[in-house]
């Protein structure tokens, strides 16, 4: 819930904040032009840069975002981890925006590392969501924060995490907006090119066929998912109407993962890719939800373009390869 009497934070586009995080204080651009100074673009830290949505971000940047400066930050340019030093960069960079996607986000791991995953997933967004007091922050969650009895969750829906990684992801949450200026923005699925092409679970399948694999998939785990490009704009265009908040973000479609195997196995018949279908419940580690379709009518109404179904957005792009 909103609190009450908090002033909204002005249109992002051409932002300069006033009154930065921990007593930085900046010039407004109408005191920036009446002193005659050239008025640079604001800086948006992209965290995660090297992963699937925030390298998405990154490479988008120069089209919906052109009013900002990107600034992706990838683990070998900033270790989050670092206090001293993500605290060093925020004062040097002076960001009017965080756009924080760097997670530990294998459920494997998570489940496996319970103490890390919640020193990368929690400690590290309390972190970053104090230094951005005074400035938008987005963060990126996970539909896993559902635990799929359901189907179809808008944000009025009550998070029950089942796995450790989910777990996280609902900690982190509450943190986020705990600031009336910060944002979690809620996907599933996001297939796309990552800069080490080994990010996300459509480079995974490819790297097994390459392998001779045949990959075995859930019938009965059923998903939302939405190209990494379309969060990408999504999330800049999120950025730009100054509506802070919770929302959805994710494709209109609900599919199993076996349907989304047979969409994409056609795509690489070089590899002569095999699949066969399977069910989350042979499947080991944490319990795996049955339906976290996501509805994001929220955020649609929000967006100059309608979020597509992964089916409809691939028959649009045939050579997309992923």
């Amino acid at each position: 819930m909103r609190a009450a009497n908090v002033e909204q934070p002005p249109n992002l586009a051409g932002l300069r904040v006033v009154g930065g995080a921990h007593g930085v204080t900046r010039p407004t651009l109408t005191q920036e032009r009446t002193a005659g100074v050239p008025c640079p673009r604001p800086i948006a830290w992209i965290t995660g840069a090297g992963g699937m949505i925030g390298s998405y971000l990154a490479r988008s940047a120069a089209t919906p975002a052109a009013s900002w400066e990107a600034r992706p930050l990838t683990r070998a340019q900033l270790d989050l981890a670092d206090s001293d030093a993500v605290r060093d960069r925020f004062r040097q960079d002076r960001p009017a925006l965080v756009i924080h996607c760097a997670a530990l986000t294998r459920t494997p791991e998570c489940q496996a590392n319970p103490p890390l995953a919640r020193k990368l997933n929690v400690e590290v967004t309390a972190r970053l969501a104090e230094l951005a007091a005074d400035i938008p922050l987005i963060f990126f969650s996970t539909d896993l924060v559902f635990d799929g009895r359901a189907g179809n969750y808008d944000e009025s829906s009550s998070p029950n995490p089942l796995s450790v990684y989910a777990e996280t992801k609902v900690a982190a949450e509450q943190i986020v907006l705990a600031n009336p200026r910060h944002t979690v923005i809620r996907t599933s699925l996001n297939p796309g090119a990552s800069p080490t092409r080994d990010r996300g679970f459509n480079e995974q399948m490819r790297q097994a066929w390459e392998r001779g694999q045949k990959i075995r998939l859930f019938e009965d785990e059923f998903r939302s998912p939405i190209p990494a490009e379309v969060t990408a704009r999504a999330t800049w265009e999120l950025a730009s109407r100054s509506r802070p908040g919770l929302y959805h973000v994710a494709g209109r479609e609900r599919l199993s993962r076996w349907q989304v195997g047979q969409l994409l196995a056609p795509r690489w018949p070089e590899l002569n890719p095999q699949i066969e279908p399977g069910s989350r419940l042979e499947g080991p580690g944490a319990p795996r939800p049955e339906d976290t379709s996501l509805n994001c009518a929220k955020a649609q109404e929000l967006l100059s373009f309608p979020l597509p179904g992964l089916s409809e957005w691939m028959a649009a792009h045939p050579a997309e390869k992923f």
